[in-house]
């Protein structure tokens, strides 16, 4: 039985990667926002072992939850589940990229984690700018989670840190007209938490329906991984432990 964390877990991916996992067998900790959709998320996901609130759209109580989530003791693995899409360049960039790497960072290492990034990071650039700026696209910051992923498969060789494109699914985010299958939406995630198969016992990978897949090079170019790190290091007064 593992012990997992996501965040963004009051509804879409996040709420329906819960269940799924409590039905399973295994623990879960879910994250919202706030106090009322956290009274919600409870109701929605019975079996869920707590919730923890925080708007990660603000720093501070970003860095307040993880607080929160090592006082709950250590997690197998961690989803970083949530995300915008419709939103102002700043919240993008907070939510998206600020809030992982903030989370990556002072959480106690678990043994593995999972980023929810997108095909669109295809498209994204690192952006060095516009995070400095605080404004920075959608595609960017997707493209930054699979820069994590790959920074931390390449300090942390005890930790399983991949990237997912969950494609694009009829969620609140996706939209109900979205054509993709709702339920590959969510299995890749909770595939890579819990499974004991060989094939997601690897590090730095990017994933679309339980298969690795291409994507964009400048993920693996190291000299930018460095860049990134040095500008959210500088932004938010954190550095990436080794």
């Amino acid at each position: 039985m593992a012990r997992i964390f996501i965040t963004g877990s009051a509804d879409g991916l996040g709420q329906l990667s819960a269940k799924w996992l409590i039905k399973q067998g295994h623990r879960v900790v879910l994250h919202a926002r706030n106090e009322n959709r956290g009274k919600d998320a409870l109701i929605k996901t019975p079996g869920a072992e707590a919730v923890v609130t925080a708007d990660l759209s603000v720093l501070e109580e970003i860095k307040a939850l993880a607080t929160k989530i090592n006082q709950l003791g250590r997690f197998d693995s961690i989803i970083h589940n949530a995300g915008v899409y419709q939103a102002s360049g700043s919240e993008i960039l907070t939510i998206n990229t600020i809030a992982p790497y903030i989370l990556s960072c002072l959480i106690h290492k678990p043994q593995r984690l999972i980023y929810l990034s997108s095909g669109l990071h295809k498209q994204g650039t690192v952006n060095l700018t516009g995070i400095n700026n605080g404004n920075i696209g959608y595609s960017d910051s997707k493209l930054h989670v699979v820069m994590l992923a790959k920074i931390i498969a390449g300090k942390w060789p005890g930790v399983y840190a991949n990237a997912v494109d969950p494609g694009w699914v009829p969620t609140k985010m996706g939209g109900k007209n979205a054509p993709d299958d709702l339920t590959k939406g969510y299995e890749t995630q909770t595939w890579l938490a819990i499974s004991e198969d060989q094939s997601v016992k690897v590090s730095g990978r990017y994933f679309f329906h339980q298969k690795e897949r291409s994507y964009n090079i400048l993920a693996d170019d190291v000299t930018e991984q460095e860049k990134l790190l040095m500008t959210l290091t500088n932004l938010t007064a954190i550095s990436f432990p080794l």
